[in-house]
């Protein structure tokens, strides 16, 4: 939990992604995800937690559907968001966040 206050505690923003092995509109996020990496490179962090593997971690941040989107800057929550969304519409978000 301490290593997640780390990562989460930049001044750029960092994207975490809860989800879950069996979902699949997980499966389809994980590619937009990455090509949102590729588009806005060291301007964000995107990190994946799996659910099942980090329940107390999903549970502090009550998650209750996957896939689950939250946009921390500077170790506060700027945006949440369940389900998927398309590659532009992050980058926006992300953009804003900056």
């Amino acid at each position: 939990m301490s290593k997640f206050s780390e990562i989460i505690n930049k001044d750029t923003p960092v994207l975490v992604d809860f989800f879950a092995t069996w979902c699949g509109p997980c499966q389809t996020l994980g590619p937009i995800l990455k090509e949102v990496k590729d588009t806005l490179g060291d301007a964000v962090s995107i990190i994946k937690i799996d659910v099942d593997k980090n329940q107390e971690l999903a549970a502090k941040y009550q998650v209750r559907g996957v896939p689950t989107m939250l946009l921390f800057k500077n170790g506060k929550q700027v945006w949440r968001q369940s389900g998927v969304l398309q590659k532009n519409d992050i980058i926006n978000i992300i953009n804003t966040a900056n």
